[in-house]
C-alpha cells in the first residue's frame, strides 16, 4: 500500500481511527476524515517520520458539499484516489414501536445515504487507479437482534448496497467489500448515550453472547480491512465478511 491514497472516514475513533493508522504504518497516504478535530490531531501526531502521510479533514459527511469537498481536497493534495473505507457510522437504541421517523432517517442518512454518495463521487478517481472501496457492516447486517431495528435495517442496506455496487463497477476495475464486525471495543455505544458503567456491562455481557468468549478490537477489524484493499485481495469483490469471534453463528439465548 506504499504511496496508495486512502480515504477513511469516521477517522476519530475505533474502527475507523485503527484502519487511518494501519494505512499510515503501511507507508500510505492517508486522508483521515472525521468530526472530531482534537481526535485527529492526535491521530496525525502519533505518526512517526517513518510512516505515511495523514491528512486530517474535519467534516460533518451528512452534508452533499462536504462530502463533494472531502473528495476533491484527497484529489487536490494527494492526486488521486486508490481506496476509500466507509468507517462513520452511528448506533440508537429503539424498536418497531418507539422508533421514531426523525431518528430513523438519521441512521439511514449517516449509516447508508453517506456511503453511497461517497462512493457515487469517488468513482471516476477509483476507476483511473483501478481502486476499490470498503465498507464498514456489522454482523447487525446479517442477523436480526431486539432494540436496534434501524440500526440492523441500515447495515443490511448497506451490505446490499456492497453486493450491487461490487457488481455495477467490477466492469470498471474497481473492488467493493465490506466488513461485518461483532462487538469492538469503540466509542461508538458510548456516543449512543451508555454510560461507563452500562458500557462496561454490555463487554462483559458479551462475552458470553461471542463464541470466541471475548469482544474484538479495533486494530483487529482494521487488518481484514487492509487486506481487502490490497492486491492480495485483488480477486475478492462483492464480499460481505464476517469478523465477529462467531456472533452470527448463535442464536438467541
Amino acid at each position: 500500500m506504499k504511496d496508495k491514497v486512502v480515504v477513511v472516514t469516521g477517522a476519530s475513533s475505533g474502527i475507523g481511527r485503527a484502519s487511518a493508522a494501519r494505512f499510515a504504518k503501511s507507508g500510505a497516504r492517508v486522508v483521515a476524515a472525521g468530526r472530531n478535530e482534537t481526535a485527529l490531531a492526535e491521530l496525525r501526531d502519533e505518526m512517526s517520520e517513518e510512516d505515511g502521510e495523514i491528512k486530517t479533514h474535519l467534516a460533518d459527511l451528512r452534508e452533499q458539499t462536504q462530502l463533494e469537498r472531502l473528495v476533491a481536497s484527497a484529489v487536490d493534495y494527494f492526486g488521486e484516489i486508490d481506496v476509500l473505507v466507509n468507517s462513520a457510522g452511528i448506533i440508537a437504541s429503539g424498536t418497531l414501536e418507539d422508533t421514531t421517523p426523525e431518528s430513523w432517517d438519521k441512521m439511514m442518512d449517516i449509516n447508508l445515504r453517506t456511503v453511497f454518495c461517497l462512493t457515487q463521487l469517488c468513482v471516476p478517481h477509483l476507476e483511473k487507479t483501478k481502486g476499490n472501496v470498503v465498507n464498514v457492516s456489522s454482523v447487525a447486517g446479517t442477523r436480526a437482534f431486539p432494540n436496534v431495528l434501524a440500526y440492523c435495517v441500515s447495515k443490511a442496506g448497506l451490505d446490499q448496497l456492497t453486493r450491487c455496487a461490487a457488481l455495477e463497477l467490477a466492469g470498471k476495475g474497481i473492488r467493493v467489500n465490506a466488513v461485518n464486525p461483532g462487538v469492538v471495543i469503540s466509542e461508538l455505544h458510548k456516543r449512543s448515550g451508555m454510560s461507563d458503567e452500562q458500557y462496561a456491562g454490555f463487554l462483559d455481557h458479551s462475552k458470553d453472547t461471542h463464541p470466541l468468549g471475548r469482544v474484538g478490537g479495533p486494530e483487529e477489524v482494521a487488518e481484514l480491512i487492509y487486506f481487502l484493499a490490497s492486491d492480495a485481495a485483488s480477486w475478492i469483490t462483492g464480499v460481505t465478511y464476517a469478523i465477529d469471534g462467531g456472533r452470527a453463528q448463535t442464536c438467541a439465548r
